[in-house]
């Protein structure tokens, strides 16, 4: 039996009736903060102003921004109306935005004015030239018939949109039977959120997730983590991501508990918010953990107050696990695994595990959740310690892709399982370890190589702070491994030391026969590291006359 059967909705005003004046949101930078009942007032303003401008339940509202406060209140409006959340990669161009817009049949977009190196109003403008020729709430565009509202979210005023000041008093004057209509039209297993998948493997997909998957897995999260409406939550990943939306801000929802906001990644921000506003739990993906641990202004805050979190949205270093533990004092860290398919999380482990368990592991299934090990070319279900492909059935597994019913095909099987593309094992005690994406698995000379393994085995040698194996084209084997390797500040590794360091400790097949040293690794805007992208460098990193090396000729010669 699952948590609720409540509607977002619903249970945000519930918890707003019970605990009112307790801080919902905080923003440290901004000296806000909202109560629940506060929140509540202000996401039913924009709710009512939603309805005000036509948007009614199935429309699709795109939301383009950082993590602004009001991106939250989208959130929340939304849901209670029954309009769906298409969630837009911040970190997205013109060509990237045409596509979500047009593919997601959007009715309305809100955005703020800009972010990083992209001027967001400037590239709607861009995309949609018909915005400046029309009055609010008629545009008719040829390239995006569906669409007919862009709306800004700030003060400021920008030629054939709404801005937030406006929608809100639009909302003031609404009737309130309207809302109170919107609300009860809404089910719970109607589709509230859309996330955009990366699309490394061709066009992005809109993964359709409905009420009943987030919440639900927001309150079980929040459970591993035994959050309570004491804690406050740090949350400096996107809001675009599930990270963000349903680690972050469901699983604080569903305790009663605060959310502490980052409106962007910065180490020292993060840090400082965790001191100030002494949260209890931080959230991140590694490379935000390495950024604070590695920060010379580290010493300088007091972290005393953290108790849990979580790190996950790529494979966690176990040297990086430990330190997050001991100098980051935060004993009860918990990994979790999933995928957005999946709302997201699936396995995650527990305050109580063993530290071993929560470094070497992602943990047990979630209730609910039902999960399989399969052998990815006959389907058969393995046993414990074989690896295989990780498939999930539940309350979780999202409604499908939007408009792509072959693709949904391809990831739901005819008996409800979800493929996740991961290769995975499970030990007799119900733990799993993710050894690779299937994807990025490497076979050198019939040899399976897991990236995770080496680059948990290099992450021990002195001087390494982070590192990423991909596997490159090779003449004789297939496949080899390829170590990107960035240092830590004022060692001077080399080459030569990380063959020597791995040629006594592991297979010799598994040793990186190309090593690369880097600054930095290209990233995601939810700060996950590329590897396609480290993948096309090293075939670009070793190309002679078009030819890529046959590695062992090169090692023979010494090169």
């Amino acid at each position: 039996m699952l948590f609720t059967e409540q509607t977002i909705g619903a249970f945000f005003e519930d918890r707003a009736r019970r605990q009112p004046e307790h801080d919902f949101i905080v923003y440290p930078d901004r000296g806000l903060r909202w109560s629940y009942a506060a929140f509540d007032a202000r996401v039913n303003r924009l709710a009512k102003g939603l309805l005000a401008i036509g948007i009614e339940k199935g429309d699709h509202v795109g939301i383009w921004a950082c993590n602004v406060p009001d991106w939250i209140t989208f959130l929340f409006a939304t849901a209670k109306i029954g309009a769906v959340l298409v969630a837009v990669n911040t970190a997205y161009k013109g060509h990237e935005l045409a596509y979500v817009m047009k593919q997601s049949d959007m009715k309305a977009l809100a955005l703020i004015d800009q972010f990083r190196e992209v001027d967001y109003v400037h590239t709607v403008c861009e995309v949609v030239p018909e915005l400046l020729k029309h009055p609010r709430g008629s545009m008719l565009s040829a390239a995006f018939p569906r669409l007919r509202h862009v709306l800004f979210i700030g003060e400021d005023r920008h030629d054939g949109m709404y801005n937030l000041e406006e929608l809100l008093a639009l909302g003031d004057g609404a009737p309130d039977d309207d809302f109170a209509r919107a609300r009860a039209a809404v089910s719970n297993h109607d589709v509230v959120n859309m996330q955009y998948t990366s699309g490394t493997t061709g066009f992005p997909k809109g993964v359709m997730l409905t009420h009943r998957n987030i919440l639900n897995n927001g309150y079980y999260i929040g459970e591993r983590q035994r959050l309570t409406s004491a804690d406050r939550v740090c949350v400096p990943v996107p809001l675009f991501h599930c990270f963000g939306c349903v680690l972050g801000v469901l699983a604080t929802l569903t305790h009663g508990g605060t959310l502490v906001m980052l409106e962007q990644f910065d180490p020292v921000r993060a840090l400082a918010a965790v001191a100030k506003e002494r949260c209890t739990a931080l959230y991140g993906v590694p490379t935000m953990f390495i950024a604070e641990l590695n920060h010379p202004e580290f010493d300088m805050f007091d972290l005393s107050s953290l108790r849990t979190g979580i790190m996950a949205g790529a494979p966690c270093p176990i040297e990086t696990m430990r330190r997050v533990v001991d100098q980051m004092h935060c004993p009860e860290i918990t990994i979790a695994y999933g995928l957005t398919e999946a709302s997201p999380v699936i396995t995650q482990t527990s305050t109580d595990d063993t530290l071993e368990r929560r470094v070497g592991t992602v943990g047990t299934v979630q209730p609910g959740i039902e999960v399989k090990i399969v052998d990815p070319e006959t389907g058969a279900t393995l046993g414990p310690n074989e690896p295989g492909e990780l498939c999930c059935r539940g309350y979780n597994v999202m409604k499908g892709y939007y408009k792509m019913p072959e693709a949904t095909a391809a990831a739901i099987d005819a008996e409800g399982w979800l493929h996740s593309g991961d290769l995975a094992t499970r030990d007799e005690d119900g733990y799993y370890r993710i050894v690779g994406r299937s994807k990025d698995m490497i076979i050198r000379g019939g040899e399976n190589i897991y990236p995770r393994e080496i680059e948990e085995f290099l992450f021990t040698m002195p001087g390494v702070e982070t590192v990423q194996v991909v596997g490159v084209p090779d003449a004789r084997f297939g496949e080899v491994a390829a170590a990107f390797i960035k240092r830590k500040a004022g060692t001077d590794l080399t080459e030569e030391d990380v063959r020597d360091f791995a040629r006594t400790r592991i297979a010799r097949y598994k040793a990186p026969q190309h090593i690369f040293f880097v600054e930095s690794f290209p990233m995601t805007a939810s700060e996950k590291i590329q590897k396609y992208k480290l993948r096309e460098m090293a075939k670009e990193l070793l190309q002679i006359d078009g030819k890529v090396f046959d590695a062992e000729e090169k090692e023979k010669r010494g090169e």
